[in-house]
C-alpha cells in the first residue's frame, strides 16, 4: 500500500486536475499576488457573498450522492419520515422502544432488503445497501446502528460466515425481523483482540451439539446491541473445540429468549445508560453450558462431522480467522460513511448559523456576520475541505466494497485492499467527525450547547465510533502492518541490490539532514513568497509532500526493523518502540489515500466554476495536511523555512476565497429541513437578526435612540 507511483509533472497534473477556468473565473493554476509584505493573503475581501463564482449545486450534488444516488435519494426520502426522527430528551426506555418500532418500519418500507440474494426478497445490491444505511444517521444514529445490529451484523454474519442449509433456516426470519437479534463477538476481557477470546463451543459426538460456554467473568459478551431486551438470537463467536484439539475462533447461532425471557443456560444484565446513542439496549451475556444443534454452526469456513472430524477449507488458522473477520468489514465501511453524512449536517448547521449570527461592529459601525470574521472561517471552512475529501474517499470504499461481496473482484488482493482501506478511512473520519462536531458546538455559542440544535446529541452518539467494531488505534496498527508488508516485498533479498537500497535510503536521508531540498527551494523561489505559493499550488508537490513523509516514515521503521534479521524476539521490541510512529505514518497514508481521491473526483468534473472551488478545497485539504505537520517537513528538510511560511498564508487565501461560496457548498450536500432539524439552520436565528435590524433602524429613523456616552479622550 506505500504508493510508488511516479508523480506526474506540474503541467500533467494540473491539465487533469484543475481544467481550464470558465469564462470570468478565477485562474485555479495561477500564484496568487503578494503584497508589499509579501502576503498573498492580504487584500482578499471578506465579508460579502457576491462572488462571479457560480457553482452548478445540481452537479456537485450528484458528484457527492456517488454511484448509488437513487439509493441515497429513497434512503433520505424516508429518514425525512418525522416517525423515524430522535426525539432529543426523550427517556431512555421510551427512546429504546421507539427505535425498536421503527425498525419495523425499515421493513415495511423495502429498506433493508438490498444485500440479499433474490430468493430472500433482497437485489444483491451491496454497495447501495451500505449507501443508503449511512443516510438514515440523521434521522437517528440509534437508529441507524440498531438497524445495523440486526441486519448489517447479525444477518449479515448468518449470509456470509453460514452455508445454505444456515441460510435456509435462519434468513428469512432475520430478515423480516421476526427473530431480533445480537451479534455476540466483544467480550468484557478481550475487546479487539477476537482472536483470543475465552468463551467455548465444545463438540458433544454423543448428542450433536455444541456446547457453549463463558468460564469467568471477563468471558462475558460485552456491549451488544438488543442483547439487554430485544434480542432473541445471536451470532455467537466462540473458540470450536472438537476431539481436544482448538481451532479457533467460528460463529454459531444461538437461541436467547423466548416470549417469557432467557432460555435455560442463558443469563445477562443492561449495560445500563451510556455517553449516546441510548436508544439501543446494549448489554452483557453469559452462557451456562448452553447446548445447541451441530447443524448451528456457521460453516462456510469450517465445519464438524457427525463423528466430531473437523474440515476447513482454509488450512492455515490464522488465514482462516482473518478471512472470517474480514467478510464482517462492512460495519467499517459503513461506519465511514454515517461519520461524513453526521459531519455534514453538524456544518451545515454551524455555517448557516455563522452566516446569519452578527456580532461586534465592524468598520461601518454595523454588526458583523461571524462567518466574515477571519478565525470563524479558519473554525470551519478548513474542516468543510476536509468533509469533501473524505466523501469522495468513501465512494472509492464504497466501489471497493461492492467490487468484493458483489463478486467481480473477490480476490484476496482485493479483499486486502477493502480491509485495510475500511481501517483507515473509519478511523480518519469517525476521529474528525469528533473534531468537527466539538467545532461546530464551540462554534455555535450556547446555541449549539442547547439539545434542540442536534449538534451535542449528534457528538455524543458518534462518540463510541471511535472505538467499535475496532479501536481506531488498533485499526492503523493493520493499517501499518500492511504498508510494511509492502516494504518488505519491495526490499531487495540479495546482496548487490540490497547495498544499493541501502545507500539510496542513506542518500535521502543525507539529503534531509544537508537541507539540500531547503536549498532547492529557496533558490527557485527567488525570496518570493509568491512564488512559493505558485509551487504548493501545483498537484504534483502537493502529492510529493504527502506521499513523501509517508514513505519516509515507512522506510524509517523498515530499515530498523532489517536490523533484527531473523531474531524474532528483537524484531517484536523494535516494533513495539516504531508503534506510534507507524500510527502516524498510517494516519498519512490515510490522509494520501483520501487526497487521490478528491483529485480523482475533481477529473471527472467538466471544467468551468465548479471544477475550480473543487480544486481550491482539495488544495486547502492538502495545505492543510502540510500546516498540520509543518515540524516534521522542516525537520526533514521537505520545505524552506519561506515555503513554510507560505503554506499558512496560502491557507488563509484560500479559506478566505471559498467564503463566498459556502452557501452553495452545503446546499450541495442535499440535506433538507427535515433532516438537519435545527431551528438557528432553519431560519430562527435570521429571523431574530433581521427583527433586531429592523427595530433599531425604525428607532433610528424616529429619533428615539438615545445619545452614547462620549469621554473626552485624555
Amino acid at each position: 500500500m506505500v504508493d510508488t507511483a511516479p508523480v506526474r509533472s506540474s503541467t500533467d497534473r494540473r491539465a487533469s486536475s484543475t481544467g481550464p477556468a470558465a469564462p470570468g473565473a478565477p485562474d485555479s493554476g495561477s500564484a496568487p499576488k503578494a503584497d508589499a509584505t509579501g502576503d498573498p493573503a492580504a487584500g482578499t475581501p471578506t465579508g460579502s457573498t457576491d462572488t462571479d463564482v457560480r457553482i452548478d449545486v445540481d452537479l456537485l450534488a450528484e458528484h457527492l450522492l456517488g454511484r448509488w444516488a437513487e439509493d441515497r435519494r429513497i434512503s433520505r426520502r424516508l429518514a425525512g419520515d418525522p416517525a423515524l426522527h430522535k426525539i432529543e430528551g426523550q427517556p431512555i426506555a421510551e427512546h429504546r422502544a421507539r427505535v425498536f418500532d421503527q425498525l419495523r418500519i425499515l421493513v415495511d418500507a423495502g429498506a433493508i432488503q438490498r444485500p440479499y440474494p433474490a430468493e430472500f426478497g433482497g437485489q444483491d445490491n451491496h454497495g447501495g445497501n451500505l449507501a443508503a444505511f449511512e443516510e438514515l444517521t440523521v434521522a437517528d444514529p440509534s437508529l441507524q446502528i440498531k438497524a445495523g445490529v440486526q441486519w448489517g451484523l447479525f444477518a449479515s454474519a448468518v449470509h456470509h460466515l453460514g452455508t445454505e442449509r444456515n441460510h435456509r433456516e435462519f434468513l428469512p426470519g432475520i430478515i423480516a425481523f421476526d427473530v431480533p437479534g445480537c451479534f455476540a463477538m466483544t467480550e468484557t476481557g478481550h475487546g479487539s483482540d477476537v482472536q483470543n477470546i475465552a468463551t467455548s463451543a465444545t463438540y458433544d459426538p454423543e448428542t450433536q451439539e455444541f456446547v457453549v460456554h463463558t468460564p469467568f467473568r471477563g468471558a462475558w459478551k460485552d456491549y451488544i446491541g438488543n442483547a439487554a431486551l430485544h434480542g432473541k438470537a445471536a451470532v455467537v463467536f466462540a473458540k470450536l473445540v472438537t476431539q481436544g484439539v482448538d481451532h479457533g475462533v467460528h460463529a454459531f447461532y444461538v437461541p436467547l429468549r423466548d416470549d417469557d425471557g432467557f432460555l435455560p443456560g442463558v443469563g445477562g444484565e443492561d449495560d445500563g445508560v451510556k455517553g449516546g446513542l441510548n436508544g439501543i439496549d446494549n448489554g452483557r451475556l453469559w452462557f451456562d453450558h448452553v447446548r445447541i444443534p451441530r447443524t448451528n454452526l456457521l460453516n462456510r469456513y469450517g465445519d464438524v462431522a457427525e463423528d466430531g472430524t473437523y474440515s476447513s477449507p482454509i488450512e492455515s488458522p490464522g488465514r482462516r480467522f482473518f478471512t472470517m473477520l474480514g467478510t464482517l468489514v462492512q460495519g467499517r465501511v459503513s461506519l465511514d460513511g454515517a461519520a461524513v453524512v453526521a459531519q455534514k449536517v453538524g456544518l451545515q448547521i454551524a455555517l448557516t448559523y455563522a452566516m446569519q449570527r452578527r456580532q461586534f461592529p465592524t468598520g461601518d459601525g454595523q454588526e458583523g456576520v461571524l462567518l466574515d470574521y477571519g478565525r470563524h472561517q479558519r473554525r470551519l471552512i478548513p474542516r468543510l475541505a476536509t468533509v469533501f475529501a473524505q466523501s469522495f474517499a468513501h465512494e472509492k470504499l464504497l466501489q471497493t466494497f461492492d467490487d468484493v461481496f458483489s463478486g467481480r473482484a473477490d480476490t484476496p488482493e482485493r479483499r486486502e485492499d477493502l480491509e485495510t482501506q475500511a481501517a483507515a478511512f473509519k478511523s480518519m473520519s469517525t476521529w474528525s467527525a469528533l473534531d468537527t462536531l466539538q467545532e461546530c458546538r464551540e462554534a455555535t455559542g450556547g446555541a449549539g450547547f442547547l439539545a434542540e440544535n442536534r449538534i451535542t446529541s449528534l457528538r455524543s452518539d458518534l462518540d463510541v465510533y471511535v472505538t467499535f467494531e475496532g479501536d481506531n488505534t488498533v485499526l492503523l496498527q493493520l493499517v501499518g502492518k500492511r504498508l510494511l508488508t509492502d516494504f518488505r516485498k519491495a526490499a531487495p533479498r540479495d546482496a548487490v541490490s540490497t547495498a544499493k537500497f541501502v545507500a539510496t535510503q542513506v542518500g535521502s536521508k543525507l539529503a534531509d539532514a544537508t537541507g539540500l531540498r531547503r536549498l532547492g527551494q529557496t533558490v527557485s523561489d527567488r525570496g518570493s513568497l509568491a512564488a512559493s505559493v505558485a509551487d504548493l499550488q501545483d498537484a504534483g508537490t502537493q502529492r510529493a509532500l504527502l506521499a513523501g513523509r509517508v514513505e519516509t516514515m515507512v522506510t524509517e521503521i523498515g530499515m530498523r526493523l532489517r536490523t533484527a534479521g531473523k531474531d524474532r524476539a528483537r524484531a517484536a521490541v523494535l516494533l513495539n518502540r516504531s508503534q506510534h510512529e507507524l500510527i502516524e505514518a498510517s494516519k498519512a497514508h490515510a490522509e494520501l489515500m483520501q487526497w487521490d481521491a478528491f483529485t480523482d473526483a475533481i477529473a471527472d468534473v467538466p471544467p468551468g466554476d465548479t471544477r475550480t472551488v473543487l480544486v481550491w478545497l482539495r488544495d486547502l485539504f492538502a495545505l492543510g495536511l502540510v500546516e498540520q505537520h509543518l515540524d516534521w517537513h522542516l525537520l526533514h528538510g521537505r520545505l524552506s523555512a519561506q515555503r513554510a511560511r507560505a503554506v499558512s498564508a496560502y491557507v488563509d487565501r484560500l479559506v478566505a476565497r471559498i467564503r463566498p461560496v459556502v452557501p452553495q457548498l452545503i446546499e450541495s450536500f442535499g440535506y433538507e429541513p427535515a433532516h438537519v432539524r435545527s431551528p438557528i439552520a432553519a431560519g430562527a436565528e435570521q429571523a431574530r437578526q433581521d427583527e433586531a435590524r429592523a427595530w433599531y433602524a425604525a428607532e433610528r429613523a424616529a429619533g428615539r435612540l438615545p445619545e452614547q456616552e462620549k469621554k473626552p479622550r485624555p
